[in-house]
């Protein structure tokens, strides 16, 4: 595997490519062109501008996170063609610089929900949380107002506040949209996508529905085992695969992550590894990478990995904010830095005792 580290790039992230760099064991970035709207065309020459920047500071690009996908597409609007054409345009323009992955999400309005982005904890530090309870209090028009006093400044990937305004709007558009019409929109646009990632050897790598169930109402479909392959098995392509996000699919207390990661094998192409811990089934909040500051065992959850002998990029995600630090929500420097360290250490174990 490779240890790597989420960067928003220039302007928009508070850590830089210079302290990316100092972190052990971190040799490359997931990043992104963080001011592209959905369904515009990336260009070569911002893919290789910001390529540049990160091979400048000794670093590399390991992956995109992420290519956003245009709602209608989500929707299957009779415009959708049109995206998707701008969708491979995009993806022809990264084979080209030799980018091979794309992390990216099919969740309706928002692409992540938590109701808190600074809860306490009993050490101090403040961490992303969720529970149910404030949600079903809600109007979903409400949401974004009631956290972004907390977002530090930081505009929130999925919550950007241009988004947020036309709330009422998408859900609008989603209103006829149940799992099975989003399960043949999805089908329908890795289709037609296919061609041109078995072309360029692009590993398309879905992101799980966080949290894994339905939030107000809206279709969730990439949230447990069954469903992850019924994505697989309707485009049955080896480049069709996954990102196997542990924070996500953990929200689900039913899913057993291990037994996932084994179950999938061969089609796990990015993993985000992140500790929970839960007061209770639908109401938990974000802890220290370290299995015993949560309720998952991961060194159980590495082992996994590199049981079923995964090569590919890893970076450690949302971390507490700790130290005074101020940085978006979940995306400081030092709680994942560490949380790297923890995870190489681990790894190493795994290594050496096999």
């Amino acid at each position: 595997m490779e240890m790597t580290f989420r960067w928003f790039g220039t302007g928009f992230d508070t850590v830089t490519l210079k302290q990316i760099r100092q972190i052990p064991g971190v040799t490359g970035v997931i990043t992104t062109l963080y001011d592209t709207e959905p369904g515009e065309v990336w260009s070569r020459d911002k893919i290789r501008a910001l390529k540049k920047e990160v091979e400048d500071a000794g670093l590399h690009i390991s992956g995109i996170e992420s290519v956003n996908i245009h709602d209608a597409i989500k929707v299957g609007t009779p415009d959708r063609d049109l995206y998707i054409e701008n969708y491979i345009k995009t993806l022809e323009n990264l084979g080209e610089e030799d980018i091979h992955l794309v992390c990216y999400n099919f969740m309706p309005v928002f692409d992540w929900t938590r109701t808190e982005l600074a809860r306490v904890r009993p050490d101090g530090s403040t961490v992303l949380a969720y529970t149910q309870k404030a949600i079903d209090s809600l109007n979903p028009e409400e949401m974004f107002a009631s956290i972004k006093g907390d977002a530090n400044g930081a505009i929130l990937p999925g919550w950007e506040p241009e988004r947020m305004a036309k709330i009422k709007e998408l859900f609008d558009m989603y209103k006829d949209v149940d799992d099975e019409k989003l399960f043949d929109n999805l089908k329908y646009f890795l289709e037609k996508i296919m061609p041109v990632c078995n072309k360029y050897d692009i590993k398309m790598a879905i992101h799980p529905d966080d949290p894994a169930w339905s939030v107000f109402g809206l279709p969730r479909i990439i949230i447990n085992l069954e469903n992850i392959k019924r994505m697989m098995s309707m485009v049955d392509d080896v480049h069709n695969g996954v990102t196997f996000c542990a924070g996500s699919y953990g929200t689900n207390r039913a899913n057993d992550l291990p037994k996932m990661i084994r179950e999938l094998k061969g089609r796990i192409h990015f993993a985000h590894v992140r500790n929970l811990k839960f007061n209770s089934d639908d109401d938990f909040e974000e802890a220290a990478h370290l299995s015993s500051d949560g309720s998952f065992d991961m060194y159980e959850i590495m082992k996994a990995l590199y049981d079923i002998g995964f090569d590919g990029p890893i970076r450690p995600d949302h971390g507490r904010m700790i130290w005074d630090e101020v940085a978006m929500p979940g995306y400081g420097l030092y709680d994942r830095a560490l949380g790297a360290t923890y995870l190489n250490g681990l790894w190493e174990a795994i290594v050496k005792s096999n």
